[in-house]
């Protein structure tokens, strides 16, 4: 195996502050593929109609040229965020709040800075983690703050733990989702995410040694999000989210929530399997 390549820290944290502008419109088309993909009837949404919640996720995402792509699938590194020399790239956790509506024929801007960049050991190598705020707005009417943290490490930083892992709780609420590759498909086409482990068989089981194609962690965490309000009728003012272990395609995923003093506390699990994202509703 390959020395793990060394973190220059102080070069990385040099893209600390950095921004990010990026914008997109809101289209009655965009609204009906996500609603589709999520097995909902996409009707046809109309001027000023309030669309889902995390379809932001699908707007103004960089449109790196094919050429510029990494072999992960990936944008090369450097440009906005650091160019963390390791070859895992995954998102590890979001802290969303709500302030308001994105609607049909808005234009949404995004504005996203690099808060902070931390190198950590982790249980089999480094560790660096990226945090980057984004505000968004439309026509300066603030609509969502989130949080994202990043993570990379490398190739053989992801294989499960020593021993078996606990198998996660039943919730009170609970549901079967089917990870299929097309739905994984459909969800990078509409959030332009080309990472290869969620579509490329041979590459995710030959090179990252992953046993089958992973289920996003947006994806996941949209799945919860929207599971959160199925139960309570109206959607989660504020979201949190953590990825602890990965899911895969073809392996049925349970959405689990549990009342917890006035909150949801909510997870996926494959049966028998630990929790794979945990998350945190409150309205």
């Amino acid at each position: 195996m390959a020395d793990a390549p060394t973190l220059d820290i102080d070069h990385l944290r040099s893209w600390i502050g950095r921004e990010d502008t990026a914008a997109e419109l809101v289209t009655a088309e965009l609204v009906r593929r996500f609603c589709a993909t999520f097995d909902e009837d996409p009707g046809a949404p109309l001027p000023s109609q309030a669309v889902p919640r995390l379809l932001h996720w699908c707007l103004a995402q960089p449109a790196a040229p094919s050429h510029a792509l990494g072999p992960d699938g990936h944008p090369a590194r450097g440009g906005f965020l650091p160019p963390v020399p390791l070859p895992r790239r995954m998102w590890a956790s979001g802290r969303l709040a709500f302030h308001g509506e994105i609607r049909v024929g808005d234009t949404m801007r995004r504005i996203s800075r690099i808060e902070s960049v931390e190198a950590k050991a982790g249980r089999t190598g480094a560790l660096c983690f990226v945090t980057v705020r984004h505000e968004i707005d439309v026509d300066g009417r603030p609509t969502l703050s989130e949080t994202q943290h990043i993570v990379y490490r490398g190739l053989d930083a992801g294989g499960p733990p020593a021993g078996a892992p606990e198998p996660a709780a039943e919730g009170a609420f609970r549901r079967a989702v089917d990870p299929s590759p097309p739905l994984l498909f459909r969800y990078s086409a509409l959030t332009f995410n080309g990472h290869r482990i969620h579509y490329d068989d041979p590459y995710v089981t030959q090179v990252e040694g992953y046993p089958g194609l992973v289920v996003h962690g947006p994806l996941q965490a949209t799945l919860l999000y929207r599971f959160a309000t199925e139960i309570r009728g109206a959607p989660p003012v504020r979201f949190s989210f953590r990825g602890l272990s990965p899911a895969f395609a073809n392996v049925p995923l349970f959405l689990n929530a549990e009342e917890d003093a006035g909150k949801l506390t909510l997870w996926t699990a494959r049966a028998g399997g630990p929790v794979a994202m945990q998350a945190e509703a409150e309205w």
